[in-house]
């Protein structure tokens, strides 16, 4: 589905109107650039690289793609084709497992994301590897963040996704319909569960964000924003860094145990 994106050209001819025009264009351009670099340097600081690379369970990436539109930050998503055999019709991020000819997590999410919704790897600004997750079939699976441009006109692959749409980043720290649920993995492992719901005026209808994917889009916007968001999380805010990887480690620590256990 398209992804439409506002022009920043000026206007022809010489008038007051032109001049007002040229001269919003001017501050929107540095504006722009402005919040990409507050970005970037942020998420630098969260960049895991390949620190997690290395771990026995089988590996999956997704990209976690953010634009700039309306000067706001943010984040595309996708709905699972109702066909599929696994999680159809559920909210996810561009991604998959990862193949041989992978060199790693990045290639990847960047594979997987020309696959599905058709941007082409070279398209995508790269800034960082985030956290990982462990999915309900156990594979680690990592966050890959990269800009791409507001211009972007996503061709969705039927076979795998029925919808593309984008949300507000800061909808994930101050979402209008949010819940939270305790929930205990299949290890035993105890965490909370987010469930956004975001009504997209584009497409008319409403989109359930949660599970591994409100987890990456919610950890994300606390790393960018730096804010305390409106709902409770378990993370240390004043160290989200280490306490994110504190949070995997003691996930992946039970499963890998309980895994153990029964050899």
């Amino acid at each position: 589905m398209a992804e439409r994106g506002g022009g920043e050209g000026g206007t022809r001819g010489g008038g007051p109107r032109a001049g007002a025009v040229s001269g919003l264009t001017r501050r929107v351009g540095p504006c722009r650039a402005a919040a990409k670099e507050r970005a970037r340097r942020r998420l630098r600081d969260f960049d895991v690289g390949s620190r997690f690379s290395a771990l026995p369970p089988p590996k999956a990436a997704v990209l976690l793609p953010l634009l700039l539109r309306g000067g706001a930050l943010h984040l595309l998503l996708t709905r699972r084709s109702p066909q599929l055999r696994r999680s159809p019709g559920e909210v996810c991020f561009p991604g998959g497992k990862s193949e041989a000819t992978d060199k790693d997590e990045i290639d990847t999410a960047l594979r997987e994301a020309k696959e599905e919704v058709g941007l082409e790897p070279e398209k995508v600004e790269v800034i960082c590897r985030l956290t990982p997750g462990i999915d309900k079939m156990n594979y680690l699976v990592t966050p890959v963040v990269g800009f791409i441009e507001d211009t972007f006109q996503a061709t969705p692959n039927p076979d795998e996704v029925s919808a593309v749409f984008v949300v507000p980043l800061e909808y994930f720290v101050k979402p209008l319909n949010h819940s939270t649920l305790p929930y205990t993995t299949s290890s035993g492992h105890s965490s909370w569960m987010h469930c956004f719901v975001y009504d997209d005026q584009e497409h008319k209808t409403s989109f359930k964000i949660w599970g591994l994917t409100a987890h990456f889009a919610l950890f994300l916007a606390l790393a960018v924003f730096g804010e305390k968001p409106t709902f409770e999380v378990d993370y240390d805010l004043d160290n989200l860094a280490s306490s994110s990887e504190s949070n995997f480690m003691n996930l992946y620590a039970s499963i890998f145990e309980r895994k153990k256990s029964n050899l």
